[in-house]
């Protein structure tokens, strides 16, 4: 089985292996510190099974033992992200990983190596040892793949692994960076899409908020109205903000504000960028009936530091992680009841692929096609450019569909 084994200043408990596939490694039990926004005191740094002690570095600038370790302080520069850190977590565990498997360190990784891992990733063999359904990360099951990486991961997997080896020449741990021999670099490593194709079409999204509002059967629990209440406000806030999970998760409610007669939310999002973004008023709305259901007033305060989306008990937040395995049970829920409908399979196996992060694209999408203008979509989505925003512009291809449907062939 694969095991865990965390990126952070090691402490022996003891070693696993992996058959036939990873070597026995030291385990340890450290964990990141907590942070107002970053990772939890109970989550544990990452997992990596470590090829083999390294000798001392002259010329190393960070103190590190080995590569986990080196691994471990360019992990550090990202947890005020807890979405950041558990991706690059996620890249870094998997080269560690295969690197084991080859009995390599960081330090051996060549071009024709990098090759080898690019290669590994679209296919990672024996499958029964990397691929595996989700489980939390101590469980024996747990695996790094959940399926071979698509064209998109792959691209994706290797600019953050750029990143790191970069990270890793400055700081002396390793003497070069392998991807700077790439010829097609730019090809290979350009993650952009001509167009944002993972959201909602309106159709199922109507036929998704209507499902969300079917009224709760007479007599209905206090626990099934506290579900009901929260899972609009979720999906609600999701669709008129666009905002990212970890965002959600975090949102207090003095982060709505009220200036000059009108709503904003404020929110800090990637790159600890400040941004203000105007409440429609079904937002507020739902603002104010959640409100009511927590026995709050309808408005917020200014001071008021409660979370906005909270546990069963109505107190304590939820997670990024917690509220990703609440969408996804829902999407799985209004699958099933969609799949049910006549002609609604196609519809339930797009909800079934649908990730929470589709929200943000469909509400993007959404505002385009209602005519919103780009610049004021690029406010909303915080996009540094708008290029990245005018990927969710989908007219100009209808259009140009429409027109090339009168080339036809001569009857």
């Amino acid at each position: 089985m694969i095991t865990r084994l965390i990126l952070n200043k090691l402490r022996i408990k003891g070693t696993m292996c992996l058959p036939n596939t990873v070597r026995c490694a030291a385990m340890t039990d450290e964990y990141l510190q907590s942070s107002e926004k970053g990772i939890r005191a109970t989550e544990p740094l990452s997992a990596a099974m470590l090829p083999k002690a390294v000798t001392a570095i002259p010329s190393a600038r960070i103190d590190a033992n080995n590569d986990a370790q080196a691994v471990r302080h360019w992990l550090n520069e990202y947890t005020a992200s807890a979405q950041t850190f558990r991706a690059y977590r996620k890249e870094a565990e998997r080269l560690l990983l295969w690197l084991d498997t080859q009995q390599l360190t960081l330090a051996e990784v060549d071009r024709q190596r990098l090759d080898a891992f690019e290669h590994f990733l679209a296919d990672p063999r024996p499958a029964e040892q990397w691929i595996g359904p989700p489980r939390p990360r101590a469980h024996p099951e747990w695996r790094p793949f959940r399926r071979p990486l698509t064209a998109a991961s792959r691209r994706q997997s290797l600019v953050i692994l750029q990143g790191l080896l970069s990270w890793l020449v400055e700081a002396g741990w390793v003497a070069h960076n392998p991807f700077r021999l790439m010829r097609d670099k730019r090809r290979r490593l350009d993650n952009r899409q001509e167009g944002i194709e993972r959201y909602l079409e309106r159709p199922l999204w109507d036929w998704l908020w209507q499902w969300l509002n079917r009224p709760l059967e007479k007599g209905a629990s206090s626990r099934t109205s506290f579900i009901w209440q929260r899972r609009r406000l979720i999906f609600g806030f999701a669709y008129l903000l666009a905002p990212r999970i970890s965002e959600m998760a975090v949102a207090r409610m003095g982060d709505f504000i009220c200036r000059e007669g009108c709503w904003w939310w404020r929110v800090v999002g990637k790159g600890d960028k400040l941004a203000s973004i105007p409440l429609p008023p079904d937002m507020l709305t739902l603002l104010e009936e959640w409100r009511e259901h927590l026995g709050l007033t309808a408005l917020p305060e200014p001071d008021e530091t409660g979370p906005v989306l909270r546990g069963l008990d109505g107190k304590r937040s939820l997670g990024d992680n917690q509220l990703y395995r609440l969408i996804k049970a829902s999407f799985e829920e209004a699958a099933r009841d969609i799949e049910a409908e006549e002609g609604g399979a196609g519809f339930a196996r797009i909800l079934r692929k649908a990730t929470p992060h589709w929200l943000r694209h469909t509400a993007i999408t959404h505002q385009a096609q209602s005519g919103i203008e780009l610049r004021y979509i690029a406010k909303t989505a915080r996009h540094s450019r708008l290029d990245t925003t005018a990927r969710y512009l989908h007219a100009e291809a209808n259009e140009w569909q429409r027109q090339l449907a009168a080339h036809q062939l001569e009857k």
